[in-house]
This record gives C-alpha cells, sequence and structure tokens, in this order.
C-alpha cells in the first residue's frame, strides 16, 4: 500500500492518502485510493478505477467510480499518452485527459492537460528528481511539479499549491 501525507495551500488540515493496486492481469489492474481529512475528522475521498495499459503505445485507459463528501458519487474515465522526446525515454510530452459525470450523467466535468516532464535519475547521489511543466487545457492554467523520492511539490499561475509526501 502507498501512503502519503497531504496538505495545499487553501487547506487547514493534513489529509492521509492511500492508493492500493491489485493486479487483475500483467496491463490490468484495480487501483483503490482513500482519504482521511485531519480536520473533517474522517474519509473524505475514496475511488475504485480498472486502469488498463498499452505499453506497445506508452498509453493508458482508466475506468471507475470515486466519491467525495461534496461532489458525491461519480464515474470517471481517463486517458493519457506519452510521446518520448529521447531513446532514454528520460524526456516525454504527456497528453492526459479526464472526464467525471454525476450518477444521473447529467453533469459532466472534464480535464485536458499537455505537458512536458524530464526525469534526472541520480540527480545527487540516491536522489532522483522529475521536472513537470503542464497547460490544463480546459481551465487554460500553467502548472509546475517537481518531485525528490519521497517530496512532491505542485502549484500552479493562480496560486494554487499543494505538498505531498510520501512514506
Amino acid at each position: 500500500m502507498q501512503t502519503s501525507l497531504r496538505y495545499g495551500g487553501d487547506s487547514k488540515s493534513v489529509r492521509f492518502h492511500s492508493k492500493e493496486k491489485f493486479p487483475i492481469d500483467s496491463k490490468t489492474y484495480l487501483q483503490v485510493n482513500g482519504e482521511l481529512d485531519t480536520n473533517v475528522g474522517g474519509p473524505t475521498y475514496c475511488s475504485a478505477i480498472i486502469r488498463h495499459f498499452y505499453p506497445e503505445l506508452s498509453a493508458s485507459l482508466g475506468v471507475g467510480l470515486q466519491y467525495n463528501q461534496h461532489e458525491k458519487l461519480r464515474y470517471t474515465v481517463r486517458g493519457k499518452k506519452a510521446f518520448p522526446l529521447t531513446s532514454s525515454g528520460l524526456l516525454n510530452f504527456v497528453v492526459k485527459g479526464r472526464c467525471d459525470a454525476d450518477k444521473e450523467f447529467k453533469e459532466r466535468k472534464g480535464r485536458g492537460a499537455a505537458e512536458v516532464t524530464l526525469a534526472v535519475l541520480n540527480f545527487q547521489k540516491d536522489q532522483d528528481v522529475r521536472f513537470k511543466i503542464g497547460y490544463e487545457m480546459l481551465e487554460k492554467v500553467p502548472y509546475f511539479q517537481i518531485r525528490e523520492n519521497n517530496w512532491t511539490l505542485n502549484a500552479n499561475i493562480d496560486g494554487k499549491w499543494n505538498i505531498r509526501f510520501d512514506l
């Protein structure tokens, strides 16, 4: 199980997030996520998504359900495709999209982004770093991510940010 502590600039609490992947076959798994908010004192988010990977295409597709305290139950579909820019695979152009719908399929929310990712292995001894610069197409907001082993910082041009520490 992967567990992390998360905190965002618009929050007044730390969230405990857990993720587990259950293999279905060599290219498919069930991914279950859950989150506990220290301010609320209970669960605020959970999801179950079946994800299938297409390694020959550097792509993935996921379909599932998610629940959060504000929007209740929603269906979700997501896809991602990477285009390697170098033969090492450390520099990539990534296109990803997502659509969430309420349980009556009346209200839909879409997201789409294009990003460039650069992985730097052994940035320092035993330290890998990943840089990501992207553009959220529907919201028209540029963003970036810096990830170092267990730490991740995400921020966008609107001043929103969050930080994550993987336990």
